[in-house]
């Protein structure tokens, strides 16, 4: 398929680009100063602040295998900008309506419930979420909202565990829906690449939940 990834650049989406080559799709690496020197990947500049440039992007009227289906949104900003963020998912989420394109938000593990509490979300927990984080964390939970709160869009919001950075790829996690998962030690990480991992194969192989999380397996992530 071909797919489109917004912040191709990112730690997220530059392992999503890699990994949805390296898997034969087509991608379409979508950022401001987009570079790329896989011939499976195609590098868009865009704003996404302008939904026209947004729109023609996904659309692709002008490159031989035409519109994406599907696009994986995985944009963020430091410091947070969560105005900024809901925004550009509810612009994603327009024009994706509009396309019939599908949606992957990689999202944050701040929407998630948590395990002890399922009424108290992790964005809540000062047991996961410390207060020089909760500005972060707020915002994948206004993120999350904006996504529950458009009524055409085909979106899925795939939260992270409470760690994520770059690491190994195992191609081996646990999948679960909108509860933080932790592993036997207790610990709640994935790296990004298996994260990515996670991102194609639901894009191949959809689930049924708008709202799901993953961590790595016991076993196979290096400590």
């Amino acid at each position: 398929m071909t797919i489109a990834v917004l912040g191709a650049s990112g730690m997220v989406g530059s392992r999503v680009v890699r990994e949805a080559g390296a898997r034969g799709h087509r991608v379409l690496g979508l950022s401001r100063t987009p570079v790329s020197e896989d011939p499976k990947v195609i590098p868009v500049a865009v704003d996404v602040n302008s939904p026209h440039a947004l729109r023609e992007a996904l659309a692709g009227s002008a490159r031989p295998h035409g519109a994406a289906e599907a696009v994986v949104l995985t944009v963020r900003t430091y410091p947070v900008d969560q105005e900024f963020l809901v925004r550009t998912t509810r612009t994603v989420l327009d024009t994706a309506a509009e396309l019939g394109t599908r949606v992957l938000v990689v999202g944050g593990a701040g929407a998630l419930r948590s395990p002890d509490d399922p009424d108290l979300l992790v964005a809540d927990n000062p047991l996961y979420v410390p207060d020089e984080v909760k500005v972060v964390a707020g915002a994948g939970v206004a993120q999350l909202r904006a996504c529950q709160d458009h009524g055409s869009a085909d979106w899925v919001y795939l939260s992270p565990p409470a760690l994520l950075e770059p690491g190994a790829r195992t191609g081996h996690y646990r999948r679960g829906t909108d509860t933080l998962l932790t592993a036997a030690d207790g610990r709640s990480r994935i790296s990004a690449e298996d994260l990515a991992v996670a991102v194609v194969d639901e894009l191949e192989t959809p689930g049924h939940a708008r709202h799901f999380t993953v961590v790595h397996r016991d076993g196979h992530l290096p400590a």
